[in-house]
């Protein structure tokens, strides 16, 4: 394994790392501060777009599409080092136009759409002159096993209809929000990951509402927000559905692998953050006659948090480097340990710097309870920790079938 980037790759790298660092950061501070002062929270500031024009002329855009004529062209190992410079700010994915969740639906596009469907909804995507969201998990069953989607996508002669209640549909409170994939179940009498279906729906049509916008520890996220949307009798061309009835599991299968080392690596990229963070705090502030760093167990605190960061990342761009060598299926262990000992990682060293800074850490004037949440919240998406560490068991089981076999006689 390389992990050194490509020539290609690491120009963009250093170029991506010099825009957040002097364009990104410098404002984001006062950027919240805009946008919180608001009655309407659900709006995009003019930075905003006055970044992304700036970032889109210096070929920082649409990063995240490996060997694809529609993006930057760089490997999964190379995108994600520039993921987790984006990381370093909760604003920066949004302005290279790798947020998530359009990062996934542009790829579900590029890889399964038709050409339809990538004219109409593809190509804005890839714009940034819309945005978009993901429907699978709903309020009224396990999501943790998506085969008990109960959300219906049937077709009727040339339509598809839709019905059902989804929620958690992340991005759908942003302006910019036109098209939704939505998930459901098409024929309950196929085999078990053959049942369901992936469909293309604008957000105005007929039938969809967004029912309420969802707090995660009582914040909102705006301007991109976290929806629970009801689909009623939506009647949609046959030629909406993506790539074909009972499709769903094997696109979301595609779709889950390279997200999850996007996911990682930006939270590898904000556990950095998090960690210096909680340094300067450490050396700036006495308590008892010494910096508060040397008190305690906090320098045993900073000692592990590097190794826990460094042990994360090397774990996530072997990941990356797997899917670019092996597909999503030689790396279906790996994706998963990932998604469970990143997330983990930085809600460790966010509640650590949080007790570092005391009664600041837990206020709004520094961003650490949003790292919080947002670790947290990691730990739920795309499946529960639960979840992965039973693939990632049965995976390792595999490989001793026969002892188990023989000691099971």
């Amino acid at each position: 394994m390389d992990f050194n980037p490509s020539p290609k790759g690491a120009e963009l790298l250093q170029k991506v790392t010099d825009f957040v660092e002097q364009k990104i950061l410098p404002i984001e501070e006062s950027y919240f501060k805009e946008l919180r002062a608001l009655d309407n929270r659900w709006t995009v500031l003019p930075i905003i777009k006055e970044l992304k024009v700036q970032a889109k002329s210096q070929g920082l855009w649409n990063l995240f599409l490996p060997k694809s004529e529609y993006g930057a062209g760089v490997s999964n190992s190379d995108y994600a080092l520039m993921a987790e410079q984006m990381g370093r700010s909760f604003i920066a994915p949004e302005i290279f136009n790798c947020n998530a969740p359009d990062t996934g639906n542009m790829e579900v596009l590029v890889h399964y759409g038709s050409e339809e469907q990538k004219q109409t909804w593809l190509m804005p995507l890839l714009a940034g002159d819309i945005r978009s969201a993901f429907c699978m998990t709903e309020p009224n069953v396990a999501s943790s096993d998506a085969t008990n989607m109960a959300a219906t996508a049937e077709v009727e002669g040339d339509d598809v209809v839709l019905n059902g209640r989804k929620w958690w549909s992340t991005g759908v409170g942003h302006p910019d929000c036109k098209v939704l994939i939505f998930m459901g179940l098409s024929n309950p009498d196929a085999p078990k990951h053959a049942q369901h279906s992936m469909v293309l729906v604008p957000m105005d049509a007929p039938g969809v509402k967004v029912e309420r916008m969802l707090s995660v520890f009582g914040e909102l996220d705006e301007p991109y927000g976290h929806g629970e949307i009801s689909f009623t009798n939506v009647r949609l061309p046959k030629s909406a559905i993506i790539k074909g009835e009972g499709r769903g599991f094997e696109i979301a299968q595609g779709r889950l692998g390279p997200g999850r080392v996007h996911h990682c690596m930006r939270a590898i990229g904000a556990a950095e953050r998090t960690l210096a963070m909680m340094i300067e705090r450490g050396v700036s502030r006495e308590a008892f006659g010494k910096p508060i760093i040397n008190l305690g167990g906090n320098r045993d605190i900073v000692a592990n948090a590097r190794m826990a960061i460094e042990q994360a990342r090397l774990l996530t761009l072997k990941c990356a480097w797997l899917l670019d060598t092996r597909g999503v299926m030689g790396a279906l262990s790996e994706v998963s340990q990932i998604k469970v000992v990143v997330p983990n990682m930085l809600q460790t060293i966010a509640d650590q710097a949080i007790q570092i800074h005391g009664g600041a850490g837990v206020n709004d004037d520094v961003m650490l309870t949003a790292l919080f949440a947002y670790a947290r919240c990691l730990r739920l998406a795309d499946g529960p920790d639960e979840v992965h560490r039973a693939m990632v068991a049965r995976i390792e089981l595999t490989k001793y079938h026969k002892q188990i076999k023989q000691a099971a006689q």
